[in-house]
This record gives structure tokens, C-alpha cells and sequence, in this order.
């Protein structure tokens, strides 16, 4: 049996944002990468809505969402997620994060404890230096004038040049390189380009990622946690997540074999199976500002 599920829109500060959304049950927000996209989830979610309520945002400057001059940080974004929930009526949710996603996730955790009931992520940002050339290329000063040449030129060769451009940067042919050439298409328009570009430099700088989060990954000691990564994954280290996990006493780590960038793409029943058991085989935290305090106190002793 499936549950109904489709895209809505909700303004926001001024701003549309576009989301799927639907199911009952413990709510699930599940937050995109990089040029990505709400659908990227919809195969998941097919399997997902049948026992949760599922929100799948378009983030500000992605898919059909606004793309305004502003603040694309990962606070920003976080603030976005938190203002999603309450303005859809939940109070707390899983938080799930791929990619850029991730580290928007961990964020949404450090900022809002008290609405984290879990964190997942799933080849997360956030958790280690190194990153794929292709994204460090986009924080290089001139970016900014490369990127239009680059979506007209994959725009107007149906993307198979593009393609054979990404093969040469170590992607082989399947839905990593499909899902990186159609992220790069969806650039067309300068708003986009703006907003991605802004986004990337916040987080990375031409030597790799330059924000992390394994300095305060002992603040969600009591936080029910799943990493989820691809073993072949070449955009974000599959030690990020080894590593990650060393540092969470109590998280569980997941390896698809044979899975690259994006799990919830290339085996979305096992990814939501593995997903929907994490939910039910956990109780959700229930963090408090002295909880936080008491941690913070002795993680600075």
C-alpha cells in the first residue's frame, strides 16, 4: 500500500518554497545536496510515506524554490528547515541530510536540539577536508564567469559533453554522473548560478571543506544517529563517515556496496528499509537547555 504524497508550496519570509510532503506518522525531513532536489527523495519516499509523514524540501536557490540575493549559509538554511516544521504544524522531526544536506542537518541539530528527535546522514558534508575537485573548482575566484559558459555549453549538448568532462574527473556513467550533469543543467539561470556559488563558498574553499562539525559531535551524545554511505562514493570520502562514526559513540554506519553519491537514488527501498527500522528500533531525544549546558561545560573541561 502506498500513501499519498505530492509537491505544495508555502511562502516563506517573502519567499516560495516548494516541497513534497504527505504520509502520517512520525514526521521525516529529508534535506538535498548541492544543486539537487525534493525528487531526489521521491523514490524513497514512495516506500517512506506508507508509515511517517514526510517533508522533502526544495532548499532556497534549488529546484522550484525562490532563489533570492540573501544568506545562504548553513545557519540560513538550518533556520529554513526549523521554519518548514513549524510552519506545517510539527514540532520535532527526524532530520535526514545527503551531501550538503548533511551538514545542514548536523547544523539544524546544533541549533534546534529541542527538534531533533534523530539525525541521518547520508554521505554527509561536514565531516572531513577532503571533497571532489569538481566542487573545490567552484569556490576558485572567476567562477562566478566560467559557470555560464559551462550550463549553456551542457544545456545545448544535451549534456553528453558535459559528461564526458566528468568521466575524465573519475565519474563513471550511472546515476552519480546523471545526477551531477542534470545539478549542473539546473544552473541555467543566474539566480541559480548565484546562489550555488554563494553556497559553496560558505562551506568550502579551493583546498576542500573548510567547515566542520567533528569538533561538536559530542553535543548529540543522546541524539539517535545513522550514517549511510555509498562504498564507492567519489564526491565525499567514504572515511568521512568511518570516521564520524568513531567519534558518536552509539551511531550505527551503514555501507551500501556498490553504491556511489547518492544511496537514496540507486537503492531507494533498501536506503528507506534501512531508514524506517533506524526510526522504529529508536526512541527520538528529548534534549533540554541544561542537557546542553552540562555538555558544553564539559566538553570545554
Amino acid at each position: 500500500m502506498m500513501s499519498t504524497h505530492g509537491h505544495e508550496e508555502i511562502e516563506l519570509h517573502g519567499h516560495r518554497v516548494r516541497f513534497l510532503h504527505g504520509g502520517e506518522g512520525p514526521p521525516v525531513l529529508l534535506i538535498h545536496g548541492i544543486t539537487g532536489r525534493s525528487d531526489q527523495w521521491e523514490p524513497a519516499i514512495q516506500h517512506l510515506a506508507v508509515r511517517h509523514a514526510v517533508i522533502a524540501p526544495d532548499l532556497l536557490g534549488h529546484g522550484e524554490s525562490a532563489k533570492p540575493r540573501g544568506d545562504y549559509s548553513l545557519g540560513a538554511y538550518a533556520s529554513a528547515a526549523r521554519d518548514i516544521l513549524v510552519a506545517l504544524g510539527y514540532e520535532r522531526a527526524t532530520i535526514v541530510g545527503h551531501s550538503l544536506g548533511g551538514g545542514i542537518a548536523m547544523q539544524f541539530a546544533y541549533q534546534f536540539p529541542e527538534r531533533c528527535e534523530r539525525l541521518v546522514l547520508v554521505s554527509s558534508g561536514g565531516l572531513g577536508r577532503e571533497v571532489h575537485l569538481m566542487l573545490r573548482a567552484a569556490t576558485l575566484p572567476g567562477s562566478e564567469f566560467v559557470l555560464p559558459l559551462l550550463t549553456h555549453a551542457t544545456l545545448r549538448a544535451g549534456g553528453e559533453r558535459f559528461g564526458r568532462a566528468l568521466g575524465r574527473l573519475g565519474l563513471q556513467a550511472g546515476t552519480d554522473m546523471a545526477e551531477i550533469a542534470r545539478g549542473f543543467a539546473s544552473l541555467g539561470d543566474s539566480d541559480a548560478r548565484s546562489a550555488f556559488i554563494h553556497t559553496m563558498r560558505a562551506v568550502l574553499d579551493p583546498g576542500g571543506q573548510r567547515v566542520s562539525a567533528l569538533d561538536r559531535l559530542y553535543l548529540a551524545e543522546s541524539v539517535p544517529t545513522l550514517l549511510v554511505w555509498g562504498e564507492n562514493d567519489p564526491i565525499i570520502p567514504i572515511e568521512h563517515g568511518r570516521a564520524a562514526h568513531e567519534a558518536m559513540p552509539g551511531s550505527r554506519f551503514e555501507v551500501l556496496a556498490g553504491v556511489g553519491h547518492f544511496p537514496q537514488l540507486e537503492r531507494s527501498y533498501e536506503f528507506a528499509s534501512l531508514l524506517a527500522e533506524f526510526i522504529a528500533e529508536t526512541e527520538p531525544a528529548d534534549l533540554d537547555t541544561e542537557t546542553m549546558r552540562e555538555r558544553l561545560a564539559a566538553g570545554a573541561r
